[in-house]
């Protein structure tokens, strides 16, 4: 039987505008797509973590996770630093999990122009 640790899920997606809707609907789906993946449930969430390009300021993408039920989990919205060659207008979030999977278990989630970020992951972005 394994341990229960808490693990680190990634996850990225890329957005067209600054926009409340465009923001919402892209952290709902990206945050769906992590939960899918890795069978993901509230009460298993120690924490999550979100953060937006500096071109993003139109909504706090965490209250996409309060929309999809995650109301006990302690949430926390941020900026990415300002690289220059920085992928624009992007939303990334960091689950931290409780689980019994092993690292490379984890399924990391990168949509839309996101999957350029982890090139280890989408080999062929």
């Amino acid at each position: 039987m394994s341990s229960t640790v808490c693990r680190g899920v990634r996850g990225a997606i890329n957005v067209a505008e600054n926009s409340r809707d465009t923001i919402l609907d892209a952290t709902r789906e990206l945050l769906q797509a992590m939960i899918d993946a890795n069978a993901i449930l509230p009460d298993d969430v120690a924490s999550a973590f979100f953060t937006t390009t500096m071109d993003l300021t139109a909504e706090y993408p965490a209250v996409a996770a309060r929309q999809l039920g995650w109301y006990d989990v302690p949430l926390l919205c941020g900026h990415e630093m300002d690289v220059p060659h920085g992928l624009a207008k992007c939303i990334r979030i960091l689950v931290m999990w409780n689980t019994t999977l092993g690292p490379r278990d984890i399924k990391h989630i990168y949509l839309r122009d996101a999957v350029t970020l982890r090139p280890d992951i989408h080999p062929t972005a």
